[in-house]
């Protein structure tokens, strides 16, 4: 086990006081069998005339944010230490009767898996994509499917940065062969729910570490989750072509990346008032020494 401490600030800055709406806050890590939060704390300025916590229907935290008071800036920064435990994806630990594809979920599972399973994209390009994974008679080893196109992914896109809002439409993001780790997740998502596949997009943090392990850092970061009979939903970063949770942390499970959006809300006042939106990531093992704040979003 780890543990790793995740420390996310993000401030808005504007020319001159404005009043702020409602912010809904998405920073906390989720409490999963391999990660436990040890310690949270979310500090807000200014303070907020209100803070309420709930989770939602798929377990994660999720916090509302409430003002009276007019700022020219407003920070959020959320410290969390938990524990976190590194775990693979061994072809011993899938059921017997899902390890060759096509394969079908049992009734006790259906139910629940139906949202994840239901098509992102119906592209003829997308399903020609999707198939090459297969064999001839449409048949696959299903740890050999799930990796492979997870690592193909890692080897024939090219993973960029963009800032822009939203995400790219999967049959966009195989023509451009390049796309942030938010586009290159769906492109997963939407290529195995056409294959009947359950998945699901998931938002979280990246912890980063040099070769001597003296540095470390982190990023905002998107993946997926496939469900597999037997371990149930395991970890796939098509962005670095890993397989499992080692560096993932989960903030949040969704069906739709919109619904992971860390932080969003609104304000009131000319658009010109709005100068600058920054956001530092820092993810640091408790075994590393103090490392450097890398800046950005980071999908």
């Amino acid at each position: 086990m780890t543990i790793l401490t995740v420390r996310h600030i993000t401030t808005y800055q504007y020319k001159q006081p404005v009043s702020f709406g409602e912010h809904r806050i998405m920073l906390r890590p989720r409490d999963d069998e391999d990660q436990k939060v040890l310690e949270s704390e979310l500090q807000i300025t200014p303070e907020p005339s209100q803070l309420s916590w709930k989770r939602d229907v798929f377990g994660n935290h999720v916090a509302t944010a409430r003002f009276s008071d007019r700022a020219s800036e407003l920070r959020f920064e959320s410290t969390i230490r938990l524990d976190h435990a590194p775990a693979g994806f061994p072809e011993a630990d899938i059921e017997n009767f899902a390890r060759t594809y096509p394969f079908a979920y049992g009734a006790e599972d259906r139910t629940g898996l139906a949202r994840f399973i239901a098509p992102l994209s119906l592209h003829p390009r997308l399903n020609r994509w999707a198939a090459r994974f297969l064999c001839e008679d449409g048949s696959a080893d299903t740890r050999d499917l799930l990796v492979g196109m997870t690592q193909t992914i890692k080897r024939t896109f090219k993973h960029v940065a963009r800032h822009e809002k939203g995400i790219q439409q999967p049959v966009r993001t195989l023509k451009l062969a390049s796309g942030s780790c938010r586009d290159l997740a769906v492109l997963m998502i939407a290529a195995l729910r056409s294959l009947g596949i359950a998945t699901r997009f998931v938002s979280g943090y990246l912890h980063l570490a040099d070769d001597d392990d003296r540095v470390t850092g982190g990023n905002t970061h998107a993946w997926v989750q496939v469900y597999v009979p037997g371990p149930g939903w395991v970890d796939f970063d098509p962005s670095s072509g890993m397989v499992g949770n080692q560096n993932l942390v989960r903030v949040a499970v969704v069906h739709k990346p919109r619904e992971a959006i860390p932080l969003q809300g609104t304000w009131i006042g000319t658009a010109s008032d709005h100068l600058a939106m920054k956001v530092a990531v820092k993810v640091t093992a408790a075994n590393a020494r103090a490392g450097r704040v890398r800046a950005g979003l980071g999908r």
